[in-house]
């Protein structure tokens, strides 16, 4: 439906849109030059055709993440999945000074949760809700082994000038299974736990274990049985303990200690749990004596006592996920994507993330009628209108096929548009003002909106603002490139992942790190035009009747 406005009315709005844009990005401001001697304007909106298809992802880098998942989840719609963890673990420092006849105590790690904090107890501390769940509270057996296969810094393939790539499928082509060393912890019911992480000391006046710290929710557990191990790593029962090579800095450290494999296993049938977990904060503290001597008697004879030292290894090295979907999850990727329709475009398109499938789209594809009501190209009839239209908006979206996803109420709150051929988020994504580090839940939302769901939570459909992408190709000849679209845990992170032997196509970590999927309306003339993807661009241009 058109409507007609006078010019002061068009004059305040266009003055507007301009400062606004300007804003923004400064050479948009040449857009008002393109339309001149007008009296005034005609708003619409006009439909493009666009098709929209899905597209397998093969296994996906998982080294190099900012954060690494750990758990079973359960899908609704595809099946199960499951991601374990191998790590590198490197001393804070090498400076070691172990004085005499030192002995391992005790050995803890600890690996934070996101988490928020949601109110306090009677005691007035802060009480937690975890952040970054996927799936259910069912429990899993969660082991954590000393890992014994070296995770090499470069590329052999390479002649070693390229960094080591590793990949989601890692567990099919090493097994983990077969390098498994000094088991360190296990629990047949593990499921992760809000509470707050506390740090006891024992206090020899009282008797008692005391508070000594008290932070956000993680995995906080001990990592011996007996310390044996722990002396003989650090060559406590050697004369001279510090002056061992293995000691004496990081990559001789990590070849020799190589690291920990956190393994999963479902036990129960259930549908677990996954969690994600923030290595860059996380510590194993191994806690040790040695003998001080603080006196001595009226013989002569030296008093002795035990001081309290630790040493502090963090997870600055290689570190990898292992993602392993099962063969229902596998089969229903393979099915849905081996039937694409590259000229008309899917009637279902499957999106899960991690080692799953993503959506391709390509807008402009196929004709509409011109002013005369000619069939025309779409692309050719839009690049005509170049200083005619002014471009005020235009949105791409698409609709959740909740038949498909069977009301499961799973589906991901984000996903992200992204340029196909650049490997890089569209213009749009990084004019949005609307940026949130602390809650990415809601960041970018101008660009892309959260899942709009009904009243029962089962999700409705995804919206794009494609506004400044489409200004592009009318006024400044940009490429029309095919778009995709990723799932993703945290739209903020759009860093590159590889994809295996695949060298052109990448996807984000952010999409590498969500576990979740969903089923969309594709543009295959089967669906029902309400459903089907929908790309329109809303537009002012002169009236010069």
């Amino acid at each position: 439906m058109k409507k007609t406005i006078n010019l002061y009315q068009t004059i305040a709005a266009v003055g507007c849109l301009l400062l606004t844009v300007v804003a923004c990005e400064k050479d948009f401001s040449t857009i008002e030059s393109e339309i001149e001697g007008i009296k005034d304007f005609t708003t619409a909106g006009k439909v493009f055709p666009s098709i929209m298809y899905d597209k397998k992802l093969e296994p996906v880098q998982t080294n190099s993440l900012s954060s690494n998942l750990l758990g079973i989840y359960f899908d609704k719609i595809y099946g199960r999945t499951t991601a374990n963890i191998v790590t590198q673990v490197v001393p804070s420092n090498f400076e070691f000074n172990f004085g005499e006849d030192p002995k391992v105590e005790s050995v803890l790690l600890t690996i934070p949760y996101y988490s928020k904090v949601d109110g306090a107890d009677s005691g007035g501390n802060n009480t937690y809700v975890l952040d970054s769940m996927f799936g259910s509270n069912d429990t899993y057996k969660l082991s954590i082994y000393q890992n014994t296969y070296f995770l090499r810094d470069f590329d052999p393939g390479t002649d070693l000038t390229e960094p080591q790539k590793f990949y989601s499928n890692a567990n099919e082509t090493i097994n983990f299974d077969n390098y498994q060393g000094e088991l360190f912890f296990e629990d047949d019911t593990f499921i992760p736990s809000n509470a707050p992480t506390l740090v006891t000391e024992y206090n020899e006046e009282t008797n008692e274990e005391e508070e000594v710290s008290r932070s956000s929710p993680s995995l906080n557990v001990g990592l011996a049985n007996t310390n044996e191990f722990w002396d003989n790593l650090f060559f406590f029962n050697s004369a001279n303990p510090g002056s061992q090579t293995e000691l004496s800095n990081a990559n001789n450290f990590k070849n020799y200690f190589r690291g920990l494999y956190f393994k999963v296993e479902d036990l129960s049938g259930g549908e677990g749990n996954m969690a994600m977990l923030d290595f860059s904060q996380g510590s194993i503290v191994v806690n040790y004596s040695s003998t001080i001597t603080t006196g001595f008697d009226e013989a002569g004879d030296p008093i002795e006592s035990r001081d309290e030292r630790k040493i502090t290894m963090n997870f600055s090295g290689n570190r990898l996920n292992t993602i392993e979907n099962s063969d229902t999850v596998k089969n229903i990727i393979n099915s849905a994507t081996s039937s694409t329709d590259l000229d008309n475009g899917d009637t279902n398109v499957f999106l899960k993330g991690g080692e799953g499938s993503y959506a391709v789209i390509d807008l402009f594809s196929g004709n509409v009628e011109d002013d005369e009501g000619v069939s025309v190209p779409a692309l050719d009839y839009f690049k005509g209108k170049k200083g005619k239209w002014l471009i005020n908006e235009a949105n791409l979206v698409v609709y959740v096929n909740q038949n498909e996803v069977n009301n499961s109420g799973q589906e991901p709150d984000r996903v992200i548009i992204y340029d196909l051929k650049n490997n890089t988020p569209i213009i749009d994504y990084f004019l949005d003002p609307t940026v949130s580090t602390t809650n990415p839940l809601f960041s970018r939302v101008n660009y892309s909106e959260k899942l709009k769901r009904d009243g029962n939570n089962k999700g409705l459909k995804y919206k794009f603002r494609l506004t400044e992408h489409i200004n592009n190709i009318l006024l400044r000849d940009s490429t029309n490139l095919k778009l995709g679209i990723f799932v993703t845990t945290n739209i903020n992170l759009t860093q590159n992942a590889s994809v295996l032997n695949v060298p052109d196509e990448k996807v984000t970590n952010g999409s590498v790190l969500s576990p979740r999927g969903t089923v969309l309306h594709g543009s295959n003339p089967s669906v029902p035009d309400t459903k089907k993807v929908k790309f329109e661009i809303f537009y002012t241009e002169p009236n010069n009747n």
